[in-house]
């Protein structure tokens, strides 16, 4: 890490401020990773930051994050794409340039890529530290703060370990041996009261709507559950519905399908012990060249833009390659969640 954090700061060398770009509708991970960089680079090479997003913080969680940060965030317009200047450097966290939830076009010479999604061998990036063997890319700002010999404050110490714990659920999936030693690395800077205050934030009645309409439209096919929300409060609605689907006992598989204003979101989800499960490909799959997607062995997400079409319509499809890929007979009748 050391080699890293030398290779970091020559790659900033000059610059007197830093734009950190974090993926669209941003989680916690990413949330707490650009932080953490803002805080680091401002403490140590005496770099001014500013973190910017596109999309939406729309859970309750996420939300609470946030307001107990209190981060320098503003909200980039969706048409434009940031540009290097001489004084300012520009760094994308917890996603890659082309990426689907990236705010920057494949290509774009980013001047630092800090991630832990699968690498795309063909992203631009002056500085690349991408390691998709990592549970969260929280890990990774953790282990720079350590090299750089910087305490994290209870602050940022309180995200990160939040954000580790959310992408691992609580080190249960797609974890390491440094996932696990960064996580209780932090566990003694972390303000328990906020952390309980953010893990059980208020949701809106809206939520319990959506909630109600994924129990309702949810189908079980031999260990496998396909849920459709309709329209969405916000992008990410998904993910979270998927996460509570995957409870269900004698449950391998979910794929959980939100519309969201003229775009259809896909979030998919497999069992810690399938060994084999690779949620990316199927969620590319699924998604085929109408949109984008990405993740990791057991979770991944997806946008498709609907462009006028039926959405339900689409969701058949889905449904349709969900089977096919994971090679339910169609002979197996669906049953619902909720007679």
């Amino acid at each position: 890490m050391q080699k890293r954090w030398q290779m970091l700061t020559d790659c900033l060398e000059g610059y007197l401020e830093i734009l950190i770009l974090l993926h669209d509708d941003p989680d916690p991970d990413a949330v707490a990773s650009g932080e953490a960089l803002r805080y680091l680079l401002e403490e140590r090479l005496q770099m001014e930051g500013r973190i910017a997003y596109r999309g939406v913080i729309g859970r309750a969680e996420n939300r609470a994050l946030v307001n107990f940060l209190q981060p320098q965030m503003e909200k980039l317009p969706d048409d434009v794409t940031p540009e290097h200047t001489p004084h300012q450097a520009v760094a994308l966290v917890d996603t890659q340039p082309g990426a689907g939830n990236s705010p920057l076009p494949q290509g774009y010479d980013a001047d630092v890529v800090v991630d832990h999604h699968t690498d795309r061998e063909d992203g631009a990036g002056r500085f690349r530290d991408v390691r998709p063997w990592l549970g969260a890319s929280s890990t990774m700002m953790t282990q720079y703060l350590q090299a750089a010999e910087l305490k994290p404050s209870r602050r940022v110490a309180t995200a990160l370990f939040y954000g580790i714990k959310t992408d691992t659920r609580g080190l249960s999936r797609d974890t390491s041996a440094a996932d696990i030693a960064a996580y209780f690395y932090l566990l003694e800077f972390v303000d328990v009261d906020a952390l309980v205050t953010i893990e059980n934030a208020q949701v809106p009645a809206a939520y319990f709507t959506s909630l109600t309409k994924a129990m309702q439209t949810a189908r079980v096919y031999d260990g496998v559950v396909v849920s459709y929300l309709g329209q969405s409060d916000y992008p990410d609605l998904t993910a979270e519905i998927a996460d509570l689907l995957l409870r269900l006992e004698g449950i391998r598989w979910v794929v959980c399908v939100g519309a969201y204003e003229d775009q259809l979101n896909l979030s998919v989800r497999a069992h810690s012990e399938d060994a084999d499960a690779d949620a990316e490909e199927l969620a590319t799959k699924i998604i085929g060249e109408a949109g984008s997607a990405g993740g990791r062995n057991t979770l991944a997400g997806g946008q498709m833009p609907l462009n006028g079409a039926n959405a339900e319509e689409l969701v058949d499809e889905i449904r349709t390659r969900t089977l096919e890929y994971l090679d339910v007979p169609s002979s197996v009748e669906p049953r619902p969640l909720v007679p």
